[in-house]
């Protein structure tokens, strides 16, 4: 099958998300319910933040914080970087490996958050085309 865009990719998922006043130990089990690696993070209908797995273990665990003390915004990435759904690959992958990221928030033209795209959610041929394409092109 052909991708043509991020929102293919995404299609018929549900958006886990919390929001910034929701405590670490809250993020932690919606992570673990849906076996992801990331959160969006929505107050009021728009974004504000990415939490991952990776910010809890550093901003959290690493310091010696309780998870049940903490919200999501002491710890989430604010303002992360987004893609639209009509985006190709292309664009999401670059937008990744440029800014060494492994989540981004895809949004439609509006603003809205569709989803969340992971990087194990581009198929691998994906890649190599890109980093081919990069390699040949630099």
């Amino acid at each position: 099958m052909l991708i043509r865009s991020v929102g293919e990719v995404i299609q018929g998922r549900d958006l886990p998300q919390i929001r910034s006043v929701a405590t670490i130990t809250e993020a932690a089990s919606i992570l673990d319910h849906y076996d992801i690696g990331a959160l969006v993070v929505i107050d009021e209908g728009r974004i504000t933040g990415l939490l991952s797995e990776r910010d809890v273990l550093r901003k959290v665990v690493g310091q010696g914080l309780h998870a049940d003390a903490i919200t999501v915004a002491s710890a989430m990435t604010p303002d992360p970087v987004t893609v639209q759904d009509s985006d190709p690959l292309a664009d999401a992958i670059g937008k990744m490996e440029s800014g060494h990221f492994r989540h981004l928030p895809v949004v439609d033209a509006a603003g809205t958050c569709l989803g969340l795209l992971s990087v194990r959610d581009i198929p691998a041929e994906y890649r190599v085309m890109y980093e081919r394409f990069r390699a040949l092109s630099g």
